[in-house]
């Protein structure tokens, strides 16, 4: 591995020092670091790159922040299958495992060859608006149809591939990847999933029916989720980071993506370990 693509959360004082540092520890390797134009003007580092142009470059990229930074990193990175290296300078960090502290021993492995990937799936999503393709969307956590400030409860009507589930009454549907289980789904009441299952979650929000519950459906199905309320403002959000406004009418199908994001694992934690570190699991 010669070029190494750095991304961070570039407002955070911290991220910028960390950012710093590992640009110059890699050229003292004689290793290139790839720096996006708004952190490289942070380091004083010249222009930096255009971030669209980054990832054809890249041979691995490291994230700096939290989750939110690295999801829209794996969302821009697509299907190219480039190695994730998410350091964690965050609060929760279920996909930035990996401390400040260790990011160095992790990263001499990496450019070794010695290290282990997580496969993630990724979502995509399309909008039908009167029969016509009007846009096509890449998550890595949830695709959320989302009520607005004022709206009132919003009726979806909701399909598993050519197979009629129901039409919730609700705030809104989450249909989230393994991955984003233990994101807004979660808080949803929706279920913790071991990331690399090959699954969907369908998760209502705040549904006015108390028979609906969350549903872990096959990761191979299409859901097809159908806005059936008018004169409503109704919302499609993307890892919670991009938004579109919906239509009455409009279909918001979603399926798992062809190709996946590739995370490195910690090799110091596992997930059930994570699970007990973020979630608190076994205090009291």
């Amino acid at each position: 591995m010669k070029n190494i693509a750095i991304f961070a959360k570039v407002h955070d004082p911290r991220c910028q020092v960390v950012a710093g540092e590992l640009v110059k520890w890699l050229e003292q390797r004689g290793l290139e670091p790839l720096i996006e134009a708004h952190l490289a003007r942070h380091l004083g580092r010249g222009p930096g790159l255009d971030r669209d142009d980054i990832p054809d470059r890249a041979e691995l990229v490291v994230v700096l922040g939290g989750d939110g930074t690295l999801i829209s990193v794996a969302r821009l990175i697509g299907d190219r299958g480039l190695p994730i290296l998410g350091v964690n300078l965050g609060s929760l960090g279920f996909l930035t495992e990996v401390t400040v502290e260790e990011m160095y021993d992790v990263l001499d492995n990496c450019l070794t060859g010695s290290f282990e990937l997580s496969p993630r799936m990724m979502l995509t999503a399309r909008i039908i608006r009167e029969g016509e393709l009007f846009g096509e969307y890449r998550a890595l956590n949830d695709v959320v149809i989302n009520k607005g400030a004022v709206a009132r409860i919003i009726d979806i009507e909701t399909m598993v591939d050519d197979a009629y589930l129901t039409t919730f009454k609700s705030d809104g549907l989450i249909i989230s990847s393994p991955t984003g289980s233990t994101g807004y789904s979660l808080s949803a009441q929706g279920p913790i999933i071991y990331p690399e299952l090959n699954c969907l979650v369908i998760t209502p929000i705040c549904p006015h029916t108390l028979t609906n519950r969350p549903i872990v459906i096959s990761g191979n199905a299409r859901v097809s989720a159908i806005i059936k309320t008018q004169n409503e403002d109704v919302l499609l959000t993307l890892d919670g980071q991009v938004g579109v406004e919906l239509r009455y009418g409009d279909v918001v199908q979603v399926a798992q993506a062809e190709n996946r994001s590739c995370l490195i694992q910690s090799k110091s934690r596992d997930f059930f370990e994570v699970l007990r570190t973020k979630l608190k699991w076994g205090e009291r």
